[in-house]
């Protein structure tokens, strides 16, 4: 079964893209959701995401993992690759 990985981010933030950056040297396909002004987007992303409101936020398999910090602690501690 392939992975399913989603971003929520703003297309100018650095966390942002730092987290796809990662994402793009693992090989990993995701969905990335530029919500740019957006604030409907960023209620639903927030809705998802526990009321977190930072960006990015990253899901893998409908799994909040949270943001670029939480997704670099994974790869750190050697649990990114399996959710992968």
């Amino acid at each position: 079964m392939a992975v399913k990985v989603e971003i929520y981010t703003w297309s100018r933030c650095p966390f942002c893209i730092r987290a796809k950056g990662l994402l793009d040297e693992k090989g990993v396909e995701y969905s990335e959701y530029c919500i740019d002004g957006d604030e409907d987007a960023r209620d639903k992303m927030r809705a998802r995401a526990n009321g977190k409101s930072s960006l990015p936020q990253i899901f893998i398999n409908d799994r909040h993992i949270g943001g670029c910090d939480n997704l670099y602690a994974l790869e750190g501690n050697g649990e990114l690759d399996p959710l992968l």
